[in-house]
């Protein structure tokens, strides 16, 4: 007989506006919230988990597959896992790829991120793009809607506040070669670490700092050129 995978506990994903999926638990087992939204890439699942630009954030995956092949630990945009929870139509436990070290089910357990399957995220999808941004609540632990919903009222808007400095690199670090012709001082506001790669690959001696950091460290460096790597505008929003 085929190997049978363990049947999964059921899952709810409730939007902020009251709208109501029912879907089948992944990743680690547990609740959370947060702003809603989407990204339609056929490929590159990793790279988008882990891209600072979607701090906080519970993220549709359209694509109909997610998880087909696998976690390799190199295909990384940052340190961790930055979204907050993970929303598909089929998250794949069963992967194949040679170079992966481990599937999706485990990474996102690793990483503690709840997540809901079996939801028909094309519907999904149309009805934020109609609706807008709002948040959302996911749990494979209650099913207690009108509690959910309370605990989805206590969720703060991510407007206004200042997300930068959470994602940015707590530490100097460098990349390429130190003797390169071309020195690029980056501060980090959300850098995607594949724009760092970029630049060394092209000749450039890069060094990244936190966001907080002053103008005489920067140029300490003494850099022929900074790059300010802001992320997109949401997570940029400053209070006055």
């Amino acid at each position: 007989m085929p190997d049978q995978l363990p049947k999964q506990p059921e899952a709810l994903l409730i939007l902020e506006d009251g709208l109501v999926f029912k879907g089948k638990a992944f990743g680690r087992i547990g609740t959370t919230s947060g702003e809603i939204c989407f990204n339609t890439g056929m490929t590159g699942y990793q790279e988008v988990f882990t891209d600072p630009s979607y701090f906080g954030q519970i993220l549709i995956m359209n694509n109909v597959h997610v998880g087909n092949y696998g976690i390799k630990p190199e295909d990384v945009e940052s340190g961790s896992v930055k979204i907050r929870g993970l929303i598909g139509r089929n998250l794949e436990e069963r992967y194949s790829r040679m170079q992966a070290t481990e599937s999706l089910q485990d990474y996102l357990n690793a990483q503690g991120i709840v997540a809901i399957e079996d939801v028909d995220t094309r519907a999904l999808v149309t009805h934020v793009r109609q609706k807008g941004a709002m948040n959302c609540i996911i749990s494979s632990e209650h099913n207690d809607v009108e509690y959910l919903k309370a605990e989805l009222a206590k969720t703060p808007s991510m407007g206004g506040l200042e997300l930068a400095s959470l994602v940015s690199t707590k530490e100097i670090y460098h990349e390429g070669d130190p003797n390169a012709a071309v020195r690029i001082s980056v501060l980090d506001f959300g850098v995607k670490r594949h724009i760092v790669r970029s630049l060394a690959q092209r000749g450039a001696y890069v060094r990244v700092h936190p966001a907080r950091t002053p103008v005489k460290t920067l140029l300490e460096f003494n850099p022929d050129g900074f790059a300010p790597a802001i992320p997109p505008p949401w997570i940029t929003r400053l209070k006055p």
